[in-house]
C-alpha cells in the first residue's frame, strides 16, 4: 500500500469537485490521467483538470465502434483545447476481431467490451498514479454508492487512486457547468441519447429515470472498466 495515496484517498468526501481536483493535481510527483468518452460529465471534469494541468493525459478508449459524431467531436475538442489525447486501442482491429469471433457486440457484448475497453485500459493505467473519471451516482443503480475517491488495485498489484469528483452531482449541475463555461456538448445529446458509447450498443433510453438504460439493449449497465476489481473505498 502507498501511504501517500492512502492519505489522498481520504480527501474526497465533502470537497467541492474543483477543490478536490486542485488538491490532487497539485501533487506533481503523481502521474495523472483522465478517462474521457467525451460525454457531458467527462467534459466537465476535463474542463476543470486542464485548467490546473493542461498536459494531463486524456485517455480515450478507441474501440473502433464509436459513432462518427463522437470521433468528430473528440478531434474538434482535442484541437480546440490542445489536449494531450491518448487513443487506447485493442490488440485486434475491428476487422480482425469480427473475422475471428464474429460480431461479438451481438453475441457476447461482455467479451467485446473486455477485449476493446477493459484490456487496453488495464494496460494503460499501469503508467499512472491518479485516475480521474466523470462517474456520478445518479447515472445508474450500479453507481449509487460511488465514492469520490477509491484505491483501485491493478492486476500487477499496483494501487492507483481513482477519483470521481462529480460523484454526487446531478445531471442538472453537469449541464449548468457546460452552459456557464460555454462548452459545446457532443451533438448526439440533441437526438435524445442520455448515455453514449459504441454505436451498435447505444440506443435511446428505455427508462427515462435510468440514464444508462439505452446501453447494450438493457442486457447490462456497465462495460467493465469501472468494475475490475472491487476497489477499496474511502468510507
Amino acid at each position: 500500500m502507498n501511504p501517500a495515496l492512502d492519505e489522498l484517498c481520504r480527501l474526497g468526501p465533502g470537497l467541492q469537485a474543483e477543490t478536490l481536483i486542485q488538491a490532487l493535481l497539485g501533487h506533481k510527483e503523481y502521474a495523472a490521467c483522465l478517462t474521457c468518452s467525451f460525454q457531458a460529465e467527462d467534459m466537465v471534469v476535463l474542463d476543470m483538470a486542464r485548467k490546473i494541468n493542461p498536459g494531463i493525459a486524456v485517455l480515450f478508449l478507441d474501440t473502433g465502434y464509436h459513432f462518427a459524431e463522437t470521433y468528430a467531436y473528440r478531434d474538434r475538442m482535442a484541437a480546440l483545447w490542445g489536449l494531450n489525447l491518448v487513443n487506447l486501442q485493442p490488440e485486434l482491429t475491428v476487422e480482425a476481431q469480427e473475422a475471428g469471433f464474429g460480431k461479438l457486440f451481438q453475441s457476447d457484448p461482455g467479451r467485446c467490451c473486455h477485449m476493446r475497453k477493459v484490456e487496453p485500459l488495464r494496460r494503460a493505467l499501469t503508467g499512472y498514479d491518479v485516475w480521474l473519471t466523470g462517474l456520478r451516482r445518479e447515472q445508474s443503480p450500479t453507481r449509487a454508492s460511488l465514492m469520490e475517491t477509491e484505491l483501485q488495485a491493478l492486476e500487477s498489484g499496483k494501487q492507483i487512486l481513482k477519483v470521481s469528483p462529480l460523484a454526487r452531482w446531478t445531471i442538472k449541475e453537469v449541464w449548468s457547468h457546460l452552459a456557464v463555461h460555454e462548452i459545446e456538448a457532443l451533438p448526439l445529446y440533441d437526438q435524445g441519447y442520455t448515455s453514449i458509447g459504441c454505436e451498435p450498443c447505444t440506443s435511446l433510453p428505455a427508462d427515462p429515470s435510468n440514464l444508462r438504460s439505452g446501453r447494450w439493449g438493457g442486457a447490462k449497465l456497465e462495460c467493465g472498466i469501472h468494475t475490475f476489481p472491487t476497489p477499496r473505498s474511502a468510507r
